[in-house]
């Protein structure tokens, strides 16, 4: 008895210690500048929601592509890391960021005071607003029209935080506040079902879901939640790789290749 009470004692033991070696090295990743640690991996993980087209999702094959997934893969070759893209759980963004699981937040990823308490962010590299989408037949023509109605809107997002500094509007949604999804396609899909009236999201995204399917079925309304900006989610003791992406993306804004990027996405026939 004596020999597996020593036993189960020392098992209890290293268990324990390697909890502890585990939480020491998330809170590692969470407090020091980890610029050496990722030159020497040679490469950085992404994290991001591949649904959120055009700036990160899955193509017809199945393969990410999109805007920010072509801007990341310039960025960090110029860099010098490899890019390994992450899907995560995007209203546990912040989270994988700060426990060491990714090390940038990158995709639609837009720039509040409520996430700046959490990460530090590069400069901006895009606008954006947050807009209300409901069907072309709607009689939804206002922020006042959605009084009494089934507002759509993605957990864990900025529309969230957007809508929410107006809690009257909010309030007067049916059931008061917003149906929350985990995707934006769900909340359309929703609306093309009409199960929803209607669904705030980031225009970028909604008028790039619009164009693949039919624009005449759908409208926008002229009113909205407010402009914003797109910034790169990093840890807040990464000071070293925030100064190298934020002059890497001023060097491909002066040489042109952001603007190509950008047209691709933007200004030709995705």
């Amino acid at each position: 008895m004596r020999k597996k009470n020593s036993f189960v004692i020392l098992l209890t033991v290293l268990i324990l210690s390697v909890v502890g070696l585990v939480g020491c090295s998330n809170k590692m990743v969470a407090n020091e500048d980890s610029y050496e640690r990722l030159e020497e991996k040679g490469y950085i993980v992404m994290g991001l929601d591949d649904t959120f087209a055009p700036m990160g999702f899955r193509d017809d094959k199945g393969e990410l592509a999109g805007f920010d997934v072509d801007l990341a893969k310039e960025v960090f070759n110029r860099v010098g890391f490899e890019v390994k893209f992450q899907p995560i759980d995007w209203s546990m963004k912040e989270t994988e960021l700060n426990s060491g699981n990714i090390d940038v937040i990158w995709n639609g990823y837009s720039i509040t005071d409520e996430r700046e308490e959490k990460v530090a962010f590069t400069q901006a590299y895009l606008e954006n607003k947050q807009i209300i989408i409901t069907l072309a037949d709607s009689n939804i023509d206002s922020k006042d029209d959605l009084k009494d109605k089934k507002v759509a809107v993605q957990n864990g997002s900025s529309t969230l935080e957007a809508i929410n500094k107006e809690p009257t509007v909010v309030e007067s949604f049916q059931g008061g506040g917003p149906i929350l999804f985990d995707t934006n396609n769900e909340a359309f899909m929703d609306l093309e079902a009409k199960r929803v009236d209607a669904v705030v999201s980031d225009e970028v995204l909604a008028r790039y879901y619009i164009k693949q399917k039919n624009p005449e079925d759908y409208k926008i309304l002229e009113e909205d939640f407010g402009e914003e900006q797109y910034g790169i989610g990093l840890r807040k003791d990464d000071k070293k790789l925030l100064e190298v992406l934020n002059r890497v993306l001023d060097d491909m804004k002066k040489d042109g290749s952001y603007n190509n990027i950008y047209q691709k996405w933007f200004e030709g026939n995705n």
